[in-house]
């Protein structure tokens, strides 16, 4: 039985203010060919400087994912020749990567399975090539971007697997914030290397690299495409050759690009311009003192405050709305704040195509109006027509509520006497409850809420609804 071997290669890039070696602006949006100065083009004579910034970010992300973190480290110089190279050359960390041997834990199924991380590093972008039909044009903003390579070991068997890692790995740089992480534009690039080997072998099969991976869920599909075709050519008795593949998501297949460049292709050699430098103690405390909230910690927080795991999920895997619902958590409600959040206020947002920072919706008013709904004073009813006002408008809440005649009645005394006039006014209805017929109490509280005009407290008006037909009910059995 052909078993597979999956590892991945994450390339992040880093949101520092400057490069990794420049003092060119790291800024994505820019236009063409703006941020540039004569270090990233590789100039004769130009002495590249190491950006602090971009080392605390990657101890970050060494003490999140576990890992143990080099103290005395250098870089290299990765050498090889491609138009997006000026300098013929990447600085990277091939020999003393910033951290090895971290992990990472993810969920399948009910089950939790640890992913190795075999090292992670730093290093800088290469330009951006721009292919059209016929030529290609570089773009130099991205040449020096700092960027954090993180290679897991083989420790993946299935598509599915290689999805969860990314999603998690993905997940953490976010809440670490050194990292937009967003495959589309190309801040967090997936290379996979996938094998297979019979299951009674220990030796693993030969790796095949698949580039050019677009989003999460094409991770799983080139995955789980190149296994089937591997396993169709070693059926047929034919060897698997060690190539880089690219991933084409209009067919969904992987395509043969090259074949495998071996490392000493590079011709590492410890970068001359750079020295050696070393991580105190203090650095690494300094900068742990200074770490996020981690996603696992309040996924647990959550829970414990009585919020169901879909809710949770759901808050956490949506950065902007975990800092909203955090920031709004002192004082409140926070099952009721959850369950507008992941539902009403969330689907108006979606609907018009909003983010957090475009919202109306104030804490104080979301506040007030959280507040409202525990206490009865407005209906959930009401707080669907209210909300996309305070959305998209703004305002002040109680004078919202004002205008739009929105205040509860809860007031027992008030209540009984239109239950009494509706059930005087219906006795038919009154008949059909005692011979047990459930539309007739539907319809009784229909007309209860047409006469308080919406306002009644509706699970109020059931309970003592519901009382006083049985009182009809006990009356009319006294009677007989």
């Amino acid at each position: 039985m052909l078993v597979p071997t999956i590892g991945i290669e994450v390339h992040v890039e880093l949101k520092s203010k400057a490069k990794a070696f420049s003092k060119g602006k790291n800024e994505f949006h820019a236009d063409p060919n703006t941020n540039v100065n004569i270090l990233d083009l590789g100039y004769p004579g130009t002495l590249p400087q190491l950006n602090k910034e971009v080392i605390n970010m990657a101890i970050k992300a060494a003490l999140a994912f576990h890992s143990n973190i080099t103290r005395k480290m250098h870089f290299d110089r990765k050498n090889y020749f491609y138009p997006d190279l000026p300098k013929g050359y990447q600085i990277t960390q091939q020999q003393t990567p910033i951290g090895t041997d971290g992990y990472i834990e993810i969920e399948l199924e009910g089950q939790t399975k640890r992913i190795r991380l075999e090292r992670m590093h730093m290093e800088e972008d290469t330009c951006k090539s721009i292919h059209t039909k016929h030529l290609t044009l570089l773009n130099f903003n991205r040449a020096g971007v700092p960027l954090l390579e993180i290679v897991s070991r083989p420790d993946m068997t299935s598509g599915i697997e290689a999805m969860k890692y990314v999603e998690k790995l993905r997940e953490i740089l976010l809440y670490l914030e050194i990292s937009d992480v967003k495959i589309e534009e190309g801040s967090m690039r997936c290379d996979v290397n996938v094998s297979l080997h019979e299951e009674t072998e220990e030796k693993l099969g030969t790796k095949v690299e698949i580039k050019n991976i677009g989003s999460i869920s094409n991770v799983g599909v080139a995955i789980d495409y190149e296994i089937k075709r591997q396993t169709e050519l070693l059926q047929n008795g034919k060897k698997i050759t060690e190539e880089t593949r690219r991933f084409d998501d209009k067919t969904m297949t992987t395509i043969a690009m090259r074949s495998k460049e071996t490392g000493n292709d590079y011709r590492y050699f410890p970068e001359p311009d750079l020295p050696y430098f070393e991580l105190s103690e203090e650095w690494i405390k300094n900068v742990e003192a200074d770490m996020p909230i981690m996603p696992e910690v309040l996924r647990a927080k959550y829970q414990s405050l009585g919020i169901n795991e879909k809710n949770v999920k759901t808050i956490v895997s949506n950065k902007p709305m975990c800092d909203f619902f955090e920031s709004m958590l002192e004082n409140i409600n926070p099952v009721i704040l959850s369950n507008l959040l992941t539902g009403d206020i969330i689907s108006i947002m979606n609907k018009n195509d909003l983010h957090f920072s475009d919202i109306h919706l104030t804490k104080e008013n979301l506040s007030k109006l959280i507040k409202a709904l525990e206490s009865n004073e407005i209906s959930s009813k009401q707080s669907k027509e209210i909300l996309p006002i305070l959305i998209l408008e703004g305002g002040n809440y109680e004078e919202l509520i004002q205008k739009l005649g929105f205040k509860q009645i809860s007031d027992t005394d008030s209540l009984l006497t239109m239950i009494h006039k509706v059930i005087d006014e219906n006795p038919a209805s009154v008949e059909d409850f005692k011979a047990g017929k459930d539309r007739a109490i539907k319809f009784l509280m229909g007309q209860i809420m047409k006469e308080s005009k919406g306002q009644a407290n509706p699970s109020l008006v059931n309970k003592l609804l519901t009382e006083e037909l049985k009182k009809h009910e006990f009356a009319q059995k006294d009677e007989i």
